[in-house]
């Protein structure tokens, strides 16, 4: 007698609803967390990267760059800097959804500067933008 060898339907159907079943588990799980890793980029971005970037240049110039001269001071020297050791950054910081980061200083919320972006929707308020200060929770 000959023995055949191979999987019959049945086992491959069951294989193919345990996958199904271990999917259905798993999928839930992940969706949401690609905008919550980009979330914690920005915040990275904010509350590190670039501030360190700021400070670096306060300290070489006895000043934080002002709000007309903004972001682009980390990458190129302006006419008002005295002791300019740059670039303090690489490249030009833009948030994980595409935008630019915002600069304002004096700050209205700190008072050296406010460093923000308005997160996913690009628009301001709406509890979803990423600062350096501290958002009032309602």
């Amino acid at each position: 007698m000959k023995t055949k060898k191979g999987f019959t339907l049945i086992e491959l159907m069951l294989v193919v609803i345990i996958i199904g079943v271990l999917v259905s588990m798993v999928v839930p799980r992940l969706v949401g967390r690609s905008e919550e890793a980009r979330v914690a980029a920005s915040k990275a971005d904010i509350n590190a990267n670039i501030s360190v970037a700021f400070d670096l240049y306060e300290l070489d110039n006895g000043k934080y760059p002002t709000t007309e001269e903004g972001l682009r001071v980390l990458l190129t020297k302006p006419a008002s800097a005295v002791k300019w050791k740059g670039p303090y950054l690489k490249k030009e910081p833009i948030d994980p959804w595409g935008r630019k980061y915002l600069y304002r200083s004096p700050g209205d919320h700190v008072s050296d500067y406010d460093l923000y972006s308005y997160g996913p929707d690009g628009i301001e308020g709406g509890g979803d933008d990423v600062t350096n200060w501290e958002e009032a929770k309602m």
